[in-house]
């Protein structure tokens, strides 16, 4: 079944509702933009570079000439940026935000915050960002939609290298943020308002981090077994019109890989660990 046709079946309008989203411009998150246009969302794009977004706005504005949009510049790596706009946000703020932004095969090194970037883009900076501005969604109503992925399965945490700053492979410090940002979000769910969500296997611009030539050759049997962005997509959607309890999330139906989306269990992190993910007080 078409992505539109699910879009029209399952999801409800959000005429006079306000999504902000990070990670707009990438594969994943122009398929989002689509789909909440579609459903009449106003749109603000936290992403730092402008021109891409501005690009996309007009884009998104030629299929909806009545969208609603803005660009707000955000660098997840800046974390004095990050405040900032979590400032201006709380003066005027969405109804919904979703932290679709990540990083994963690029250079790694030592941020600002004292963590590696990877820890920061992934992890730190979303959960500020969700902790700082839930009261105020949650007052409207709304929800914060944190965007996880099955990479969190990877490896445990290792409370002696908390940032995988010791680990070469980028495929474990890229799942082990994740896994940080995911039952992180158990500490803010508490009194609903928070959804817990993944896409499952995807073509996106962090599944096109291998080698030109291997990536010339695996990128179309990507496109025919995994599920493209805009129907991967819906299950991020769906986060929007429900809550996660805690140890529950929402992805694809089959193997979180294939199908339409559903609420699942978590079942891959311990209490011991999930304690000791939560215990940790991030005060940057």
């Amino acid at each position: 079944m078409k992505a539109e046709k699910l879009l029209r079946m399952d999801y409800g309008d959000l005429c006079g509702r306000v999504v902000a989203i990070n990670g707009a411009t990438g594969g994943l998150g122009k398929a989002l933009c689509r789909h909440l246009s579609a459903l009449n969302a106003e749109l603000w794009l936290l992403d730092r570079n402008s021109e891409r977004s501005e690009a996309l706005i007009a884009r998104l504005k030629e299929e909806n000439p009545e969208l609603r949009a803005r660009h707000i510049r955000l660098d997840l790596e800046d974390m004095s940026r990050v405040r900032e706009v979590i400032e201006e946000l709380k003066k005027a703020p969405p109804d919904f935000l979703i932290l679709n932004a990540g990083a994963y095969h690029v250079p790694i090194h030592r941020s600002s915050s004292g963590y590696n970037n990877i820890f920061q883009i992934n992890f730190l900076a979303p959960y500020l960002l969700a902790r700082e501005l839930l009261p105020s969604i949650r007052e409207r109503g709304g929800r914060v939609v944190a965007v996880g992925s099955i990479a969190h399965r990877y490896s445990r945490t290792d409370s002696t290298d908390v940032d995988f700053s010791g680990r070469k492979r980028h495929s474990l410090v890229y799942g082990n943020a994740k896994r940080y940002l995911i039952y992180s979000m158990l500490s803010l769910s508490e009194e609903g308002g928070v959804s817990v969500t993944h896409p499952g296997i995807t073509l996106t611009n962090i599944t096109a981090h291998y080698p030109k030539a291997v990536f010339a050759v695996i990128k179309y049997p990507m496109k025919v077994i995994f599920m493209s962005p805009e129907k991967a997509g819906l299950s991020i959607l769906a986060g929007i019109y429900s809550d996660c309890r805690p140890y529950e999330w929402i992805g694809p139906r089959f193997f979180d890989i294939w199908g339409k989306p559903k609420k699942k269990p978590l079942r891959s992190a311990d209490e011991k660990e999930i304690s000791e993910i939560c215990g940790i007080k991030w005060h940057n």
